[in-house]
């Protein structure tokens, strides 16, 4: 199946939901007006904020809707896109500031290969604002992962989105059903019809999160949650190493004991299963010191561990969970009556 642009240079609608945030906000409607294509409408929706979001887009020029109440970015992105005009829905968070050219690039792709009906977005290897270590490593990591251009038809994220118009339409809203499984819901939808593609030439820069601490609360939650929505399909390409990987850093925890029981021999099953992990994701390691040499790859080694145990830690627990709602959703079993 295909989509077709009833105009060579259509109408984009820009849609961002916003939740407070309001001077980060302001960054990416600057690069939102810098666009060298000139045919957008920019819409954003003020989930309930308590700061001045709303003020701020409409000193840009930008349309203003606001949820009824805070429901997260996908009530709002589904909101934002009954309110778009345009033949492109781009959808594209707040945090984030796009390259010059990503939104003409877009169209570009999308008049070039009418059997795309999803086309993703890129982070950058450098956090927007906050340029704290942990964010630097946040940057480089949230490149490597999750929006890889080396896997372009595997991923998919609402984060920098652009899908055209009829596409939406047919293929119906985000899930707002779904908290962090929502853009793989997405990419499953879009494929039983048509082609997704991930495109390093739609790239922008993120506001990374500054502190390690708050990096690994929202990797566990996510991971735990993720584990919970999870359903046949959702798995993309080069994960699966990665979570060979993790499961491998949570089972060297209950290996530090072995030297007890095994001796010497058992105390050298922690670093191998260590090392492991590390070779199954050696790509990621190697990215980290190419791009910013050796000292702070070792701190990004660091983090990245406690990283990658903190996910299978909130996958392992977020599995436990699904289980136990399956027992207690399970009919109860009708046993014969009597006599």
């Amino acid at each position: 199946m295909e989509h077709i642009m009833s105009r060579e240079r259509p109408l984009v609608s820009v849609i961002i939901p916003s939740y407070n945030r309001s001077d980060v906000l302001g960054l990416c409607l600057a690069a939102v007006a810098e666009q060298t294509y000139p045919h957008i409408e920019v819409i954003v929706v003020d989930d309930c904020g308590t700061e001045d979001a709303a003020r701020v887009a409409a000193a840009k020029g930008a349309k203003v809707v606001r949820t009824q109440v805070n429901g997260g970015p996908t009530p709002a992105r589904n909101l934002g896109a009954e309110h778009a005009a345009g033949e492109i829905l781009f959808f594209l968070d707040a945090d984030i500031a796009l390259d010059p050219d990503a939104v003409e690039n877009a169209v570009r792709i999308l008049a070039s290969h009418p059997r795309i009906g999803a086309l993703g977005g890129i982070l950058g290897p450098e956090s927007l604002v906050s340029q704290s270590l942990a964010a630097q490593y946040r940057a480089l990591q949230m490149h490597r992962w999750w929006m890889p251009a080396h896997r372009p038809t595997l991923e998919l994220h609402a984060a920098v989105l652009a899908v055209p118009a009829k596409v939406f339409a047919e293929i119906g809203p985000f899930d707002p059903r779904l908290r962090e499984t929502v853009s793989s819901d997405y990419r499953i939808r879009v494929t039983r019809s048509y082609e997704v593609k991930l495109s390093d030439a739609i790239r922008g820069r993120k506001d990374h999160d500054a502190t390690v601490g708050t990096i690994l609360r929202k990797v566990l939650r996510r991971a735990r949650i993720s584990a919970l929505d999870w359903h046949k399909g959702e798995t993309p390409g080069d994960s699966v190493p990665r979570a060979v990987g993790g499961v491998l850093l949570l089972a060297a925890v209950p290996a530090l004991a072995l030297p007890v029981v095994a001796g010497r021999a058992g105390a050298l099953v922690p670093p191998a299963l260590v090392a492991t992990a590390i070779a199954l994701d050696a790509g990621t390691y190697r990215f980290a010191y190419t791009q910013r040499g050796a000292a702070f790859g070792l701190y990004f080694t660091g983090v990245h561990l406690a990283v990658t145990f903190t996910g299978a830690l909130g996958g392992a627990v977020g599995v436990l969970q699904r289980f136990a709602r399956a027992r207690r959703e399970k009919p109860a079993r009708i046993l014969p009556a009597q006599d």
